[in-house]
């Protein structure tokens, strides 16, 4: 702490707070980035310095970083209702009205929506919801859970059990038994020889297959999937890839949960990304841009199936035994409502499709330098690699730490990004415009310029 004023917020930050995915020890001599307040796709630090935010915080402040409208909602029905649950027969009507908005908008039909508090908190009620149905339904044997390598699900006891990344599960005991992971569907990274991506994602498919007749498919309840693998580094999935996914799943009665956490409400170029990629699935689990970041608010939506399992459930053992405190609550069902609204009146989603082209033109011109492999997108998401060598993809050495250079040269250049290993995760605000795209673009290649010459690339 001697590297800072005793009472700056750098050195109060360190002698109080854990910080989320951060190395512990090494932050207590780098100490944090404050950021001191938002305006569009920019963030200020406290020198007042203004940053492009290259992955709306955490994929989710999809109006920018402060919204004067969204506060006065939030101050209103606070004033009104600060607090009200859900439970034993409670309601309240900003709920009720964000649950009647998301069935109508929803990419299939969908029977009763949950309200959670984060993206976590829907996909493990997605988890027990596998589990209540199959109960329901005579057959408590199919329990285990499938979603891929390297996926992303949640930080929950059970969504960091379908996580399929191993950083999250070390040194705490997880995952939990029952928790399977079928192969990464990276067509750049993972590819054979002269495998196109239709062939690639046959193999894929045959993999998930293959893995559900060792387990036994009588056994197996659900598969989780990600539109665009966030966690994975914004990895789009490559030709043909959920249609034979699903053909399998359909194959064996296996339940399909559609993790849209990251993807829904415009950020692949539909409202959903179910829509954008085929996906008809049995539930579906949002957060994040649901309320643009505003507030903390999460849903699960359940098909009819699901439900009519629930209610059965219900007839049994009486009341529906789950919930948190603060699901559905009313001033984030209000935040969540009025986002929505907002989303609607600018016509967020044509907004994304007309910068979509733009977005995809800059960040892909990328490709020539000599420090990345490949970039793929759509909408306003999309994963660059960052290669050693270009003809065998190989990544740079760890020692070297690639990554860390980049990010520090990008901010030098007022640009924050977000890394997944050897890639950029590209998300920025869904209102963004295109001369911004731009500009982020310029930023990035100064980033990778000053980056391969500190290697002797360049």
């Amino acid at each position: 702490m001697t590297r800072f004023a005793a009472n700056s917020p750098h050195a109060r930050d360190i002698a109080s707070l854990v910080h989320p995915a951060t190395n512990l020890r090494r932050h207590l001599e780098t100490g944090p980035s404050i950021v001191q307040r938002g305006e569009g796709i920019h963030v200020y630090d406290d020198s007042g310095r203004a940053l492009i935010e290259g992955a709306a915080g955490l994929w989710c402040a999809s109006l920018g970083f402060g919204s004067e409208r969204l506060a006065r909602v939030a101050y209103e029905t606070m004033r009104n209702l600060g607090y009200y649950h859900l439970y034993r027969h409670a309601s309240n009507e900003p709920s009720i009205d964000l649950a009647e908005k998301l069935l109508s908008i929803a990419p299939v039909p969908m029977a009763r929506v949950l309200l959670q508090c984060s993206g976590s908190e829907a996909n493990d009620t997605a988890v027990k919801l596998v589990w209540y149905y199959w109960n329901a339904v005579g057959r408590p044997e199919k329990r285990k859970l499938i979603s891929r390598k390297q996926a992303y699900h949640g930080s929950g006891c059970a969504s960091v059990s379908l996580t399929g990344k191993p950083e999250f599960h070390a040194a705490l005991g997880l995952p939990l038994p029952g928790f399977l992971h079928t192969e990464f569907p990276h067509y750049y990274r993972n590819r054979l020889d002269g495998e196109t991506e239709a062939q690639f994602s046959g193999r894929m498919a045959e993999a998930l297959e293959a893995l559900i007749l060792a387990e036994g498919p009588e056994t197996i309840g659900a598969f989780w999937a990600e539109p665009v693998m966030g966690g994975g580094g914004a990895v789009l999935p490559p030709e043909g890839y959920f249609e034979k996914i699903q053909a399998v799943l359909r194959k064996y009665d296996i339940l399909f949960v559609a993790d849209e956490v990251i993807c829904g409400f415009g950020r692949t170029g539909n409202m959903w990304g179910c829509q954008t990629f085929g996906l008809e699935p049995d539930m579906i689990t949002c957060a994040k841009a649901l309320s643009a970041a505003m507030q903390p608010i999460s849903a699960v939506l359940v098909n009819e199936r699901i439900w009519q399992g629930m209610l059965a459930q219900s007839d049994r053992l009486g009341p529906f035994a789950h919930g948190y405190t603060y699901a559905g609550h009313p001033v984030a069902a209000a935040v969540a409502l009025e986002t929505l609204r907002i989303y609607e009146e600018i016509g967020l989603v044509d907004h994304v499709r007309a910068v979509e082209p733009v977005f995809l033109e800059a960040l892909g011109a990328l490709r020539s330098h000599p420090l990345v492999g490949d970039f793929r997108g759509c909408g306003l998401i999309g994963g660059m690699e960052i290669v050693s060598d270009k003809e065998t993809r190989a990544m740079f050495p760890p020692e070297l730490d690639v990554p860390g250079r980049i990010d520090a040269n990008a901010r030098r250049h007022g640009l924050i990004l977000r890394f997944v290993g050897n890639r950029i995760a590209f998300s920025p605000p869904l209102v963004i415009t295109e001369a911004q795209i731009l500009e982020l673009a310029r930023r990035l290649a100064a980033a990778l310029d000053d980056t391969a010459r500190e290697l002797g690339r360049l």
